[in-house]
């Protein structure tokens, strides 16, 4: 018997794991690289599963109600999975979000009909984050507590303290991979934006077996912005978690949750990029690259042969089409 689905908010994870079978044949790899292919959403991105769970939860607790606008600062994902997903429960959405992502991104937020801001466009962003150094999490506070609380009918999600965000992927993301493997998942590595996904996949995983191997993943010193190079090709999406104040981490990030810090820079995670497209036919995004390389360099050691390696691969590559990940003809 056929199933017909009423909405996009039922269509949202389930994601497949994939074999990278051509990928470790290549590299000769003795551990097997699993990778969640989170562009199986339907809006291709891991982050429709937080967007979701936010506004629902927000909806239990009676904190929206129709005709509300909901408002969230991002680097485009998780904007689209709002945009989405408030078009389809008839809510507004305005995001802000950071100027250098793909044109991709701001063009399909607009698509649902959501208001786009520049993060350089709103002055108290600009003023906060030239006072602090670049502190974007005190920026948000600052956009919330003098911009947003001022007006009506306005719901700001805050995807970087919202504990809706890791919740999501401990009811759901952690154990679809359990239920995949059969329990036999060995590493986690997964990137790290918000926190959310490492934080909620790696609680569930290691409740379920205690010597899971977590890999928390930041960008390398040479992809973030500094006073020799003030606009590297960085790793969209992807931030430091480690060798930064605390209160520069968002709050959802658990601190405890990882064994390893992985550095990755942007021409790794560019290279590898290509290079899955080519070799196992997946197009994902910049953040996979770099998740991909971290678990082949981890694969190669011995003590993990044999081992599966469990890889969250967030997005589409589509999203970067217009950016320079697959110029073959630009180097980093």
């Amino acid at each position: 018997m056929g199933k017909i689905y009423r909405s996009i908010t039922e269509l949202v994870g389930k994601t497949p794991l994939l074999e990278l079978a051509n990928y470790e044949k290549k590299h000769d790899l003795s551990a097997k690289l699993l990778v969640k292919l989170e562009y199986f959403n339907p809006n291709q991105s891991i982050k429709d599963r937080t967007a979701l769970n936010m506004i629902e939860e927000a909806e239990k607790k009676g904190l929206i109600k129709p005709g509300d606008t909901l408002v969230e600062t991002t680097s485009g994902n998780t904007g689209i999975g709002l945009a989405a997903i408030a078009a389809t429960k008839g809510y507004k959405f305005r995001v802000y979000i950071q100027d250098q992502v793909s044109a991709e991104r701001f063009q399909v937020i607009k698509a649902f009909g959501a208001e786009v801001i520049k993060l350089s466009e709103e002055p108290v962003i600009v003023e906060t984050m030239e006072k602090t150094g670049g502190d974007f999490i005190a920026a948000v506070a600052a956009l919330r507590d003098q911009v947003l609380a001022k007006e009506e009918g306005i719901f700001f999600v805050d995807q970087l303290s919202n504990p809706a965000n890791p919740a999501v992927h401990e009811s759901t993301t952690g154990p679809e991979i359990w239920e995949d493997t059969n329990g036999n998942v060995d590493i986690l590595v997964a990137s790290v934006g918000t926190g959310g996904t490492v934080s909620g996949t790696g609680k569930y995983l290691k409740s379920k077996n205690p010597d899971l191997y977590v890999v928390a993943l930041q960008p390398g010193k040479n992809s973030l912005p500094s006073p020799e190079n003030p606009a590297p090709e960085e790793i969209m999406g992807v931030h430091p978690f480690a060798g930064v104040p605390r209160e520069m981490v968002p709050e959802i990030m658990d601190m405890d949750i990882y064994d390893e810090r992985y550095d990755v820079e942007t021409p790794d995670a560019y290279r590898v990029t290509r290079e899955v497209a080519k070799t196992d036919g997946i197009l994902v995004g910049t953040s996979s690259g770099a998740a991909i390389f971290a678990a082949t360099e981890i694969a190669k050691r011995p003590e993990n042969a044999g081992k599966n390696i469990v890889v969250i691969l967030p997005d589409t590559g589509l999203r970067y089409l217009s950016t320079n990940l697959f110029n073959e003809d630009f180097e980093v």
